[in-house]
């Protein structure tokens, strides 16, 4: 069992036991729990489940700053802005390991590239023993206008192989959160390949950027607060984020 004796924004104090991988279907009956170090005003101590937030994108320098790779940026926005340093190597992921207020967090960028993320993502899950409700995909989406965010508490694949990847080593499970980064389609007849490995133009850098900083802000909430009506806003806000009505 995890147990971290938290203070706010440390991320020194929690430590991990060192037990073999299993598969995930078999975490149903024990689930992950960390105790606040401080007990509430009765005496009882806070218990809080631990979140994975994984980014997905390419490993190396060739792929830093393209459409493909916002996955990965949003994990350094959160691990700056948290405090919280990226320097394990675990399942073939770059890891981290903090805290989002009370609330424990490992932060994970897999390094096995985009095809093949479900290597670190089912791992990491099964190890943490983290539930599927608290695992936050956050990846590219091409649906979605460059800069627009949404996060949903499920979803499917959406021929994302990433994504793909990561189901088939859930156990094809759909269950666990999306935050979605918009990039946009590919302009005329552009291949889409080559647009998701091309770095944006000035005016997009730009939107994404603002998008990051957002974006921070809404995973604290839902972090801290769940999918309620504060994650329904920042979605509707977002819908109209270019086109006010």
């Amino acid at each position: 069992m995890l147990h971290a004796i938290s203070a706010p924004k440390t991320c020194t104090n929690i430590s991990y036991p060192r037990r073999p991988c299993f598969h995930l279907r078999h975490l149903a009956p024990t689930r992950l729990r960390v105790s606040a170090s401080l007990p509430e005003s009765n005496g009882v101590k806070v218990e809080y489940t631990p979140w994975l937030i994984v980014g997905l994108g390419n490993p190396g320098n060739k792929y830093h700053g393209t459409r493909h790779n916002v996955g990965f940026e949003m994990i350094d926005c959160i691990s700056q802005a948290e405090g919280i340093v990226m320097n394990t190597i675990q399942s073939k992921a770059l890891v981290g390991i903090g805290s989002i207020g009370e609330v424990p967090v490992l932060l994970a960028k897999p390094q096995a590239y985009m095809n093949y993320s479900g290597e670190s993502v089912g791992p990491l899950a099964a190890y943490y023993r983290v539930p599927l409700r608290h695992i936050l995909l956050v990846y590219d989406e091409m649906s979605l206008p460059n800069g627009v965010l949404r996060l949903q508490p499920k979803g499917g694949h959406g021929h994302h192989n990433g994504v793909k990847s990561v189901m088939e080593h859930l156990d094809g499970r759909r269950e666990f959160p999306r935050f979605y980064i918009g990039i946009g389609n590919p302009p005329g007849t552009m291949d889409m390949k080559a647009f998701l490995l091309q770095k944006f133009s000035t005016v997009e850098r730009e939107q994404i950027d603002a998008a990051l900083e957002q974006g921070v802000e809404a995973v604290r909430a839902l972090i801290q607060e769940g999918f309620n009506s504060r994650i329904t806003r920042f979605n509707l806000g977002q819908k109209y984020k270019y086109h006010k009505v």
